[in-house]
Parts: C-alpha cells; sequence; structure tokens
C-alpha cells in the first residue's frame, strides 16, 4: 500500500496540481489586494460612495445586506477579469515560442530498402 501511495503522491499530476494550489492562492492574494486597495478605492472615488458591502434594507426586523452579495458580485468580476488578463498574457508568452521541430529518426538499412521497395510498388500500379 505505500508503494502504492509512493506512485499515487509522486506522480507528475499530483505534484503539478499541488504546485498550481500553491500559485492559485498566492495569486489569489494578490488580486484581493489589487481589489480591496486599488479598484474598490477608484470606484468609491468616482461614485462618491464610502462602501457597497455596509447597504442594507430592513424588512420588519430583519437586516437584508444585500451590500456585501453586490461587493461579492464586483470582486468575482474582478478576480475573473484579472485572471483572464493573465492568462491572456501567458498565452501570448506560450505563442511567442516556436515548438522544436522534431526530426525523425535515422532510418537503419533494412527500413530504407523497405522504404524503397514500397515506392517502387508504388511506381509500378
Amino acid at each position: 500500500m505505500w508503494k502504492e501511495f509512493k506512485e499515487f503522491a509522486f506522480k507528475g499530476n499530483v505534484l503539478d496540481l499541488a504546485v498550481a494550489v500553491v500559485i492559485g492562492a498566492a495569486f489569489g492574494k494578490i488580486v484581493s489586494s489589487l481589489v480591496d486597495n486599488i479598484i474598490m478605492p477608484l470606484l468609491v472615488a468616482i461614485t462618491g460612495k464610502v462602501d457597497v458591502s455596509k447597504l442594507e434594507m430592513t424588512i420588519g426586523a430583519t437586516p437584508l445586506k444585500y451590500g456585501l452579495f453586490l461587493q461579492s458580485i464586483i470582486d468575482f468580476i474582478i478576480i475573473a477579469f484579472s485572471i483572464f488578463l493573465f492568462v491572456r498574457l501567458l498565452m501570448k508568452f506560450k505563442r511567442k515560442e516556436e515548438p522544436a521541430k522534431e526530426e525523425e529518426p535515422a532510418l537503419d538499412a533494412k527500413e530504407e530498402l523497405l522504404k524503397e521497395i514500397r515506392d517502387l510498388l508504388k511506381e509500378k500500379q
């Protein structure tokens, strides 16, 4: 069982996934900081409202905090757009890298003769 676990845990896919989770968490902190410290203050400066998340309405004795919901939607849109821009930037870098052309493996003498015979048979037909 230990051997099977080691094979599973140290496969490339599991390690890639672990790295992606760690990088995703770090990227999430960057995007949260972007939203909280740059974009939301700009929106507040433009709209003149102090904080969208504090908006609420009272129905009877129950407060309905719809501002928190609106703030979550705004955060989601900003985060999704940031990830879109990041992925787009990565794709631009990836496109610039030209894939290495794979050379055909060298044929040995038998394979070369068989290839010539095949070509001669095609010509006769």
